[in-house]
């Protein structure tokens, strides 16, 4: 078997580079293979940013958002739109999880909304965060907590995290349990469906029944990752990356089991007062504000582009700008460009 490639390889600090200019919260990013991206965008929309750096706000109403308080933005996070996790239809247009507005949206090229659900089983959905697309057209989605503010999910230790789809027969709930539901991806033979769980800092995995129904279920790796994890994506390799939201990290799961640190951007004095307080159970938002990096604060995501999948392409909550890299490995390929 081939050596792995990122045994012993770190990201090259000068080596970054940076895209995009006065985002807001590009939580999301989308890559196309010409070199087009798409973020989520706090305005309501996404962002396209082309190759030249030029970029324009696709949304239904175009604005400026004037500042507003951390605790109201993004610990209630309610009553104002704040796309989180983006997926492509086969026409090209956005599926989106509003963190915000508690829905899951439909956002077409000239920026025409639709909302698709809000509601599952007469309840409100909570805080949706990402949706996936399968070789099938089915749109599975993550929500994460039906706790307000989602904050108070961390501390209380509750499980109300769940998996749905959407498909010809509507909207269901597949899987439930789990503590803090973030992002999905599958294998590449779309046998296994991984889970990030941000709450409880691990990565479980679902086995995909020919029905649609979720089986078997298991931890992929460590069970406790060394902070929250929050974004994820398989390399060619095998290996899978994985970001570490407010610690600023960028991990990555060796199919063997083993946690390698490809990037450390946090404080360690911020990342060990977080770590001690989830560790109590008395995490604040002032705690969780105050650890961050510089490169992309709250790294939240991570995307392989480029031409051959070896450009990684970092999205954040709090960042203005993306952050990216050439990597030694490509990217899986995704779903929705084969």
């Amino acid at each position: 078997m081939a050596s792995n490639p990122l045994k012993g390889w770190q990201v090259d600090r000068a080596s970054i580079q940076f895209i995009g200019r006065d985002l807001q919260r590009p939580e999301c990013i989308i890559a196309q293979p010409d070199g087009t991206l798409w973020s989520a965008d706090a305005r309501g929309g996404v962002m396209r940013i082309d190759p030249d750096g030029s970029q324009r706000l696709l949304a239904p109403t175009i604005t400026d958002s004037a500042p507003v308080d951390f605790q109201q933005r993004y610990v209630q996070s309610q009553g104002a739109s704040l796309p989180n996790g983006l997926a492509l239809t086969a026409d090209g247009d956005f599926i989106i999880c509003n963190w915000g507005l508690d829905r899951i949206e439909r956002l077409d090229h000239q920026g025409r909304l639709t909302v698709l659900h809000d509601h599952l089983e007469g309840r409100p959905l909570g805080k949706t965060n990402f949706p996936l697309r399968d070789s099938r057209g089915r749109i599975w989605f993550t929500v994460t907590t039906t706790q307000q503010p989602w904050t108070d999910s961390i501390n209380s230790g509750v499980l109300d995290g769940y998996i749905g789809v959407i498909d010809e027969q509507g909207i269901r709930i597949v899987a439930e349990g789990f503590g803090g539901t973030n992002e999905i991806r599958f294998d590449e033979r779309e046998e296994w469906l991984y889970v990030v769980e941000s709450n409880v800092r691990r990565i479980s995995r679902l086995r995909l029944r020919p029905d649609g129904s979720l089986g078997e279920r298991e931890v992929y790796g460590p069970a406790e990752l060394p902070g929250f994890p929050d974004g994820f994506a398989f390399d060619a390799h095998g290996n899978l990356w994985v970001t570490l939201v407010m610690s600023d990290q960028l991990i990555a799961l060796t199919p063997e089991g083993e946690v390698l640190t490809l990037l450390d951007d946090g404080d360690p004095q911020a990342t060990a007062r977080l770590n001690r307080h989830y560790a109590d159970k008395t995490l604040t938002p002032a705690i969780m504000q105050a650890a961050r990096g510089t490169l992309a604060p709250w790294l939240a995501s991570l995307t392989f582009g480029g031409p051959d999948l070896r450009t990684v392409y970092l999205g954040s909550l709090q960042g203005t700008r993306i952050p990216y890299f050439r990597a030694p490995v490509a990217g899986q390929p995704l779903i929705h460009w084969r």
